[in-house]
């Protein structure tokens, strides 16, 4: 865990919140509402905050990350080789045998309802085994 000036502990979700702060642009907010619709998909959700910077969110295991890039957010399930996807919603890491992504890119909106069966989908295979 980060600690702040103070020295205080800052806890995984305070990080992500800094993170779409620092951010301050498109990204952050896309990174902020992709955020709410994995909450509002699980409220069981936990996030992590991983490898120097990057938002995890675990249900049963690691369900995806939220990586911000340049011209890109980019949602990794991190099993979305075996979920079913039928909106189309992956468009990046195709060939892999077990990852899938999603990069959105700015102005792009997001099919929210495809996106939380996603979820769903992705805390169901986990929790399934």
């Amino acid at each position: 865990m980060s600690k702040s000036e103070s020295g205080e502990a800052y806890s995984p979700s305070r990080m992500i919140d800094e993170r779409i702060r620092e951010l301050g642009d498109w990204r952050g907010e896309l990174l902020s509402r992709i955020r709410a619709l994995i909450r509002q998909a699980d409220p069981d959700m936990v996030e992590e905050w991983k490898w120097r910077g990057v938002p995890v969110w675990y249900h049963g295991g690691m369900v995806c990350t939220g990586e911000t890039y340049k011209a890109a957010v980019k949602m990794t399930f991190a099993k979305g080789a075996a979920l079913e996807d039928p909106s189309g919603l992956f468009n990046s890491s195709l060939d892999g045998n077990t990852r899938r992504a999603i990069d959105f890119h700015e102005g792009e909106t997001i099919d929210e309802d495809a996106l939380k069966v996603l979820v769903r989908a992705a805390v169901a295979l986990n929790t399934s085994r």
